[in-house]
Order: C-alpha cells, then structure tokens, then sequence
C-alpha cells in the first residue's frame, strides 16, 4: 500500500516464524459465542463456523509484520498502474482446489460476480467500483476500476477468495451450507457436528505449503473449534484439559480463574496494533444523546479510578483513542487525572446549563425524564455496567440496563434501537475503506453498517474518504491522526480500558515462536512438540 515490501523475491520465510517448526499434533480451542449454521461465510444469510479461513484461498496474502503489503498466492503475479485504475492478476499454474482440480480465470471471474452481487456489505461495495472484467492471455485476469475507486481498492481486490466455480454455480449461494464445499487452503473439512464443533484437518498435498510465507505456518494436523453454551463452561473446558488453546479477553478471569497446574502457560504476548476501541456507544441519532454536552456530562460520570482498580486490577490502561496502541492515534499523551467527585460536579453544572433541571431526583427538560437504556450482550458485563448506573443516579440520570440474548444483540445493533451499546470497532495499522463504514453521514443513515453511534459531520467525512487514498504511510498517519481527534471530540464513546498485550493461555507441548510480530501472535505460526516414536 504504501513504500516497499518488507521481504524480497529471496526471502525463504517470514522473521516471526520457526522454518524448522514440526508438523503433527492437534489443537482444541472454544469458538465464539453462539453457534454456527453455515460453511459460507461469505454470504449474508446464516452465522459462518469458526476458521474457515482455514480452507478458503485468496489470490494474494497478507502477513503481520508490515502494515499492508500483499504476496503471492493463487495469483504468482500482478500488473498496477501507477495510478491504480486497473489490476491484472496471473494465475499461477500449480494452483489447486482441495479436490485435485485446478483453479482457472474462470474461477476467479465468477468469485468476483457472486460476490458483487450476493456477498457480505463491504465486499459489494468495493467490487461494484470494478467497471469491467477482462481475460488476459492464457491465465490472467484483469479488473478495470471505475468511478470511485482509490488507493486501496487494488488491495481489497488482492484479498478476493477464490470459490470453485463448478462447486458453487449449481448451489444457492445465499442459502446456509453444511455439505463440505470444495475449497484451496491449507487445511479441508475434516468433521462438522452442526452447531457444536468443526474439526479440519490439514492438507498435506496443500499447492502452496512451500511458498516463502507459508513456510512455518499451518503446522497441526488437526484444528477443532468446539462451541459452548457461555464463556464460563469453555474456561471450565479448558483448565479440565479438553482443549488446550484460549485466548482471554476477559482480565478478572485471567487474573483469577486459571487453574494452578504446571501444564498451562499463561503467554502475554506483546503487540503494537491498535486495541479495539470498546465501551459504551451513545446513539447520537436519539434525544438528547444528539446534544454533545449532555454525551460529556454522561461521560463524566464514568469512575475510570474505581473501574481500573476493580475490574482491570489496576493492569491496564484507558483507551484515550479510535487507534490506541498504536503510530496512528492523534490523542493527547497526557491526560489530567481528576476525581469522580469533581467530575460529577462538571457533569451536573453542564446539565443545569443545558436546561436539564432536577425535579424529585431526576433531571428533566421540557416535562421529559433524562431516562436512558443500555444494551448488554452478556451477564458479565453487569459489574461495570452497575457502577456506572449509580454513578449516573448521582447527578439525577437513570439508566435501566438490559442484558440479551446473541440473536437480539446483533438486530438491535444492526437497527441502531439503543441509546447507548456495549461495543467496538476494531482499527488496524492500515486504516482504509472501512473508516467510510465506521463514521460518515452515508453509512449513518444505512442499517447494518458500523456508524453505531451516528456520528455525521462534513470534517469527519472528509477526513474518513481521504485515508484510503493516501499516498505515503506519512500521509496516512498525518490523516489518522486528524481523525481520532475529530471523533474524541465529539463524545460519542466511553471508553474502556486495553493491555497492549494478548491474553493467551495454552497447554503444554504447544509451542510458539520467539518473535511476535507487529500485529500480535498468530497462531497458525504455532506448532506442538510431538515425542519421537520408539520402534
């Protein structure tokens, strides 16, 4: 995306790999909360199984020490334009699908059409910038953008899977799928119990399994994600030993509720990404969340001391930033520590002054209690969520808290109906497109989309549709930066608090190597210490 690749034409494999790393072995891990119903995860309808990227092949990969730069897979390689308005990509010819058959032009034309038009929001959006689609010789492709289009648009395309044609076309490709499909990476389907685990096993006749960014890599010879009816019973699952690989995003239980026993490794391991921005998202679409001094008053009365040292055991820190942890944030380094006390007293004077009177305990305005209600996905966010509650009680706000089901959550995110959410958007290193989706005015008025909190002003915008254009990382971070200020300003968020670490937990003989790179640990680079069999 921007300057030169990190690797050059004789790199034999990635820094932040163990080339000499064994094949062999297993790992069991808990897949996300829910279950699954489908094997497309491409598509709208159904909820995906956890891995799939596993088995689905795109026509050029990332890696994770570098912010945005693509290698050679399925397409060896690539013609660009300096001025990005076309992409042709060359198939290469040892190319295969997990059933032995090749993968063709034919391939890749028909992945671009059925994705355009019944794959997820993001993919339309971008392919439908592709104005025509041409062959090229014997083995190439070549996509012609039109109006629209920008910088990273050559990339998101890059990242394309690639469906085998003669699976998919006689299929419904919007209906959910449990016949294992025919796929290209380097592990296939080995078992599914629907809805309760997946097993893929790996590919040892894998096409690109000695290309130099797969050296090291997908070294288990089988992965399960298993399905659980809550967190609590995969923990339990994990420290019993029935799987041996857990990544923790909770820290009151990484802190207290991993078993004492000499076979778990609790890895912190290092990362320099930026941490999810996550907290609770004020609905400015709604009254009187609209009026960005009542959303500073409700933020003030967030007890960041109290929560810090409760919840996160005085471990982590406040996330001041939409890219915290990372190059990209354009917050302030130094924050003034203030006292709840004080900040309650800003809050209520910043109400009064808005007209929000106290009348028997609670503000109102116009005959109107300042009520509000927030939406919880689980019972484990209650804590912080109750602290938060009294305080707001404090300067007259009630707050009703309502904690829902999986299914109930994501329609009510996906129609906005909260005043305020627990929830996120997750930044990366190489912001581009989705920064549109996250924050202007279009995507506010669009359901679905991830401007959870309504946000739609002419500077955000600007900024937002720029990022993806940028022509040097300098730019992008100068753009970045400017961004996250507009977006602190505006208080849409109260933010919670990030490790700059990752929470990993796992059993002995797993294994993972030295380095970590800048993205964090990727555990497809892990492997396990299998003993030596004896005749």
């Amino acid at each position: 995306m921007h300057g030169n690749a990190k690797y050059s034409r004789d790199a034999t494999h990635l820094d932040y790999v163990n080339p000499n790393a064994p094949k062999g072995g297993s790992i069991k891990t808990a897949a996300g909360k829910g279950t699954f119903d489908t094997l497309n995860p491409f598509a709208l309808k159904g909820t995906a199984a956890e891995g799939l990227n596993l088995v689905y092949g795109r026509l050029m990969s990332r890696v994770w020490d570098e912010p945005f730069t693509m290698y050679p897979l399925i397409a060896e390689r690539v013609d660009v334009p300096a001025d990005r308005s076309f992409i042709t990509f060359y198939i290469n010819q040892n190319a295969r699908f997990s059933d032995g058959t090749p993968i063709t032009p034919d391939d890749v034309i028909y992945s671009f059409n059925i994705l355009k038009e019944k794959g997820r929001p993001n993919m339309r959006r971008v392919y439908k910038l592709v104005s025509t689609v041409e062959r090229i010789a014997e083995m190439g492709i070549k996509f012609n953008l039109g109006d629209g289009y920008d910088r990273e648009t050559v990339m998101i395309l890059a990242l394309m899977p690639v469906l085998s044609k003669e699976f998919w076309e006689p299929r419904d490709f919007e209906a959910t799928l449990l016949e294992t499909p025919v796929t290209n990476g380097p592990y296939k389907i080995q078992s599914i119990d629907a809805g309760r685990s997946i097993t893929y096993e790996r590919d040892p006749n894998y096409w690109a399994k000695d290309l130099f960014q797969n050296i090291g890599h997908f070294n288990f010879d089988t992965i399960t994600y298993e399905y659980f009816r809550d967190d609590t019973v995969a923990l339990e699952a994990f420290n019993k030993g029935g799987l041996n690989y857990r990544f923790e995003a909770d820290t009151s239980k990484w802190e207290k509720s991993y078993i004492d026993d000499p076979s778990i490794v609790k890895y912190e391991a290092p990362h320099q990404r930026p941490e999810k921005t996550v907290g609770f998202i004020m609905n400015t679409r709604r009254a009187p969340l609209d009026n960005l001094e009542v959303r500073r008053a409700i933020s003030l009365a967030f007890d960041d001391e109290w929560i810090a040292k409760n919840i996160y055991f005085g471990k982590q820190k406040r996330v001041n930033s939409f890219f915290a942890n990372s190059t990209l944030s354009g917050a302030q380094k130094e924050t003034i520590k203030t006292s709840i006390r004080k900040n309650l007293l800003t809050a209520a004077k910043i109400l009064d002054e808005s007209g929000w009177a106290i009348q028997n305990g609670i503000r109102t305005k116009d005959g109107k209690p300042l009520t509000l209600e927030l939406v919880l996905n689980s019972p484990n966010e209650e804590k912080l969520a109750l602290n938060f509650k009294k305080q707001l009680q404090r300067i007259g706000i009630k707050l009703d808290i309502r904690v829902v089901d999986t299914a109930t959550f994501q329609q009510r995110r996906n129609d906005y109906n909260y005043d305020m959410i627990l929830h996120y958007w997750q930044n990366s290193l190489s912001p581009g497109s989705e920064q549109m989706v996250y924050w202007t005015c279009e995507a506010a008025e669009q359901p679905g989309r991830f401007n959870y909190a309504g946000i739609c002003t002419k500077d955000i915008d600007a900024l937002a549709s720029k990022i993806a254009d940028a022509k040097t990382y300098d730019e992008l971070i100068y753009l970045a930066q400017n961004l996250d200020q507009k977006l602190l300003e505006q208080n849409i968020l109260i933010p919670f608090f990030y490790s700059g670490y990752d929470k990993i937990a796992y059993r002995k003989p797993l294994k993972h190597p030295a380095t970590t790179p800048i993205y964090g640990s990727i555990v497809e680079t892990w492997w396990m210490e299998v003993p030596e069999k004896t005749n």
